[in-house]
């Protein structure tokens, strides 16, 4: 071979191995970054051309794939939308998923581990891949009495089965329509996601389960009074103080009993029964009753109820906190739910499910089932226990006092004829010339049926005014069935 030859060999194998090189890099190394790019076309098509199982509701289905007349194959529907919104999230060309639709992706694409065999068996058969079918545990009527009532405020609702851990209505107000950002149409979806983040009401928050947790005003009394059960020192009739007001200790500051600057004493001689403390919501009771069981006494019964856990509904909801090293004022404040106690509704909603269960909390659930296109069931909702905050004979006393709180209390609102309700109000102060927001948190049960609920209405000032209504639909919802 003579040299020029040779040389032009030289060329080639070097470009051939430059190609070579190249080729394994953007299809090996490369591969996830480029699948990732949001510029990629190709990714884009192939993921949105894949059936996606539907999201169902009582056998409904509130999120499906219906094919599309474009590139994509399939658009994603969502059908009543707002309403499920803060559960199903959306599943955008632009802006990705959220919600159900992220944190179950690989099932509702079928490409999950658990649905290995049904993917080869579509595959042996010639049939196209299809998506999982996941059914919810939520409770359609307690769903649509939760969105009625809140009728467009900030705020939110909760419900749980106590005896399951099943979430029976999660509802945040106000919400978005994620058939807008589901969209094919590129401007129309860009120009709804510019109005859904300018707008104040933030619409894109799960109120319910994230974004900025909320102080549970007098509401977390009732974690107040299950933790000095289980020291054994109270009784629902052990008496404690209660004058009119109270000066925090090391402070020149002044708590008063009631709202509106009352001071009145909670009962004669300043004092009252534990029971007629938390009936009149009783403020100075319960910020002396924290600083005598003591921080360690409250933290331990408040994490067994679930605070500072991250749990996966599967939907990612935000820990419940107290405060870390409280000093005797702090805790004092703490204890009627101010201060750095942060909550969600769910988490208020397993405090009321805690006590309706004889003192066992159950880790909240959000999907009943999981079933192929030909109804083979790959998976079902397994209750499991979280935490036991209350002995069984504590719970019967803290049922007994939220019991009062409704037939005569500050909860009166909620009270259902015929059902067993118990409950506790609250009314949180959070900010300077701000009106408070409206708590309420109880549980109904009947014949066998209960449901445990969690209210909050964003400046909806008192809690037996505002949030107790609104409690009353959605247990009623769910009681009546």
């Amino acid at each position: 071979m003579n040299k020029p030859l040779r040389h032009v060999w030289l060329v080639v194998g070097v470009l051939f191995m430059l190609l070579f090189t190249s080729t394994t890099y953007f299809q090996v190394i490369a591969q996830d970054r480029l699948n990732d790019n949001a510029n990629n076309r190709r990714t884009q098509y192939s993921e949105f051309g894949r059936h996606r199982g539907a999201i169902v509701v009582d056998g409904t289905a509130i999120a499906t794939s219906v094919e599309s007349d474009d590139n994509y194959r399939y658009l994603r529907t969502y059908d009543p939308g707002a309403m499920y919104a803060p559960v199903t999230g959306y599943y955008s060309v632009i802006y990705g998923y959220t919600g159900l639709e992220r944190s179950l992706n690989d099932t509702l694409t079928g490409s999950a581990d658990s649905l290995f065999y049904h993917r080869i068996a579509d595959i042996l058969s010639g049939r196209d891949g299809q998506g999982a079918t996941v059914e919810l545990t939520l409770d359609a009527a307690a769903q649509q009495a939760a969105w009625d009532a809140l009728d467009g405020r900030r705020g939110a609702v909760a419900a749980i089965d106590p005896s399951t851990g099943a979430v029976l209505a999660l509802v945040s107000s106000p919400s978005f329509d994620p058939n807008e950002l589901a969209s094919h149409e590129g401007g129309s979806v860009q120009e709804a996601w510019a109005a859904l983040n300018d707008d104040p009401d933030r619409p894109l928050t799960n109120r319910a389960i994230a974004g900025d947790l909320y102080p549970p005003g007098s509401a977390f009394k009732l974690v107040v009074a299950a933790a000095a059960l289980e020291t054994g020192d109270y009784t629902a009739e052990t008496e404690i103080p209660g004058p009119g007001t109270f000066t925090l200790p090391n402070s020149s500051s002044v708590m008063n009993n009631f709202s509106g600057g009352r001071q009145d004493p909670c009962g004669p001689g300043d004092a009252s029964s534990l029971a007629e403390a938390l009936r009149q919501s009783c403020n100075t009771s319960f910020a002396q009753l924290g600083i005598a069981i003591g921080e360690e006494q409250l933290r331990s019964t408040a994490e067994e109820f679930g605070f500072g856990q991250r749990l996966e509904i599967p939907l990612s909801v935000t820990p419940s906190t107290l405060g870390e090293d409280l000093d005797d004022a702090q805790l004092a404040t703490s204890s009627i739910g101010q201060f750095e106690t942060r909550v969600t509704p769910l988490q208020m909603a397993m405090v009321a499910a805690g006590v309706a269960n004889d003192g066992v909390v159950m880790q909240p659930q959000l999907v009943q089932s999981v079933h192929t296109a030909d109804l083979a069931t790959v998976s079902e909702l397994t209750p499991q226990e979280l935490g036991q905050p209350l002995t069984a004979a504590n719970a019967a006393q803290m049922r007994q006092m939220m019991v009062g709180v409704v037939e005569d209390g500050t909860g009166t609102a909620a009270a259902i004829e015929g059902v067993e309700v118990g409950g506790k109000t609250g009314t949180a102060q959070w900010g300077e010339g701000r009106d408070p927001h409206s708590w309420f948190v109880g549980y109904a049960k009947v014949d066998g049926r209960q449901v445990a609920v969690a209210v909050v209405v964003e400046e909806g000032g008192y809690g037996s005014r505002t949030a107790a209504p609104i409690a009353q639909d959605v247990m009623e919802a769910v009681i009546r069935g």
